[in-house]
């Protein structure tokens, strides 16, 4: 038998939320639906931290003041995409017929206002130029983001930003931070270059490309400098790792993305927990001065959402656009994250009493200062808590 147990950290200070946007293209709709959840209950984030579409959403919430945001990431998607949602009305089999079109005109037009195709093949090019390396250009883009984004709030620091890209010279993952960086579109782009579809994009003499190339999930910005609070970290991932084996060519194009682009996040996140975790009662064994005079070390809390994409979509659903499909991910995203903001599994604490799942493998019970890791289902009504050591 479970029983309600209330800790004492419930009690504390609200704790410093943070959003990790992973890319993912056009399903990057998803964390639309999330920020509306997340703005409905006034959970704002004092920090977001993206790749590629996670950079661009991002770079809208860092640069707008909340009571905009929602409405400038409904106009993000909206100047992104070529109107018209008459897929909407179709039965599931012809919506997939739909959606492959759709595919097929970005695949030819580009999308307004983010990338237009190259006229002249760069196969043929000879300039050498850096921007002419890829089949799209993205300076549409460019002007996007200056309309929607103020660069000027987001470097005033209201909302702390991390934005990741590889660096072509070593191929390190790099993250470009409001913190300590002045931040404009360049960086924004840089952190969306993903070739060969879109260029480099040059920061101060460095060529960068999309983060996704060496890690699709942006969590090692956070890693490297944590808040000394309790710290609430959303984590949103648009690849799931985990799926049924491949019965078409399309399955296989779209599993071959996931496994590539989930970039092994739930084993990332467990040993980022472990490392955290040791460290934790290392210093508690040791008695350090971080927990003398009954002051409690700052409380970390995962929570890991995936979206799970519609039976309509295709192997290339990332680079479709399609109106209907863009609102099909919102509406996913709001009703995933709403429905992890009514079990919040961070008020509360694992007890003697509660799911095994609550405990680490040991069957240790998690301290004030320990990590726990909340796995949220999209698919089904629970959320487990790891305690992983």
């Amino acid at each position: 038998m479970k029983r309600e147990h209330t800790p004492s950290y419930e009690n504390r200070d609200d704790p410093r939320i943070i959003l990790v946007l992973q890319g993912g293209g056009s399903l990057g709709a998803y964390h639309l639906g999330v920020y509306e959840a997340l703005a409905e209950k006034s959970l704002h984030p004092h920090w977001v931290s993206g790749i590629s579409i996670g950079a661009f959403t991002a770079a809208v919430l860092a640069g707008n003041r909340p009571e905009r945001r929602v409405e400038r990431l409904k106009e993000f998607w909206r100047e992104i995409s070529w109107p018209g949602d008459w897929g909407s009305s179709l039965p599931v089999q012809w919506r997939k017929v739909a959606n492959m079109a759709s595919h097929a005109t970005s695949l030819l037009f580009g999308q307004p206002n983010f990338f237009a195709p190259r006229w002249v093949s760069p196969l043929l090019s000879t300039s050498g130029s850096a921007d002419e390396l890829s089949f799209y250009t993205t300076h549409p883009m460019r002007s996007t983001l200056r309309r929607l984004v103020d660069f000027e709030y987001i470097n005033s620091h209201a909302t702390r930003l991390s934005l990741g890209a590889a660096r072509l010279r070593d191929g390190e993952l790099v993250f470009f931070d409001n913190a300590r960086d002045q931040i404009g579109p360049e960086h924004v782009l840089a952190s969306g270059s993903l070739p060969p579809a879109f260029p480099p994009t040059r920061i101060n003499g460095e060529l960068y490309w999309d983060g996704g190339c060496v890690s699709n999930t942006p969590l090692n910005a956070i890693l490297e400098d944590p808040p000394d609070r309790h710290t609430l970290i959303f984590m949103i991932d648009l690849f799931d790792k985990s799926g049924p084996e491949p019965r078409s060519m399309d399955d296989v194009n779209w599993r071959a993305k996931s496994i590539q682009y989930a970039s092994r996040t739930s084993h990332h996140i467990a040993q980022m927990a472990r490392e955290h975790n040791m460290s934790q009662r290392l210093e508690r064994e040791r008695g350090g001065a971080h927990f003398s005079g009954g002051a409690r070390p700052p409380r970390r809390d995962i929570v890991h959402l995936v979206y799970k994409r519609g039976a309509d979509q295709t192997g290339d659903s990332d680079a479709e656009f399609s109106r209907w499909s863009i609102e099909e991910r919102r509406q996913a995203g709001y009703r995933d994250m709403k429905r992890v903001l009514e079990l919040a599994p961070w008020k509360r604490a694992p007890s003697n009493d509660m799911a095994p799942a609550s405990f680490s493998s040991s069957g240790e019970q998690a301290q004030e200062s320990d990590m726990l890791v909340h796995t949220a289902d999209s698919e089904s009504q629970e959320i487990t808590s790891h305690l992983h050591l």
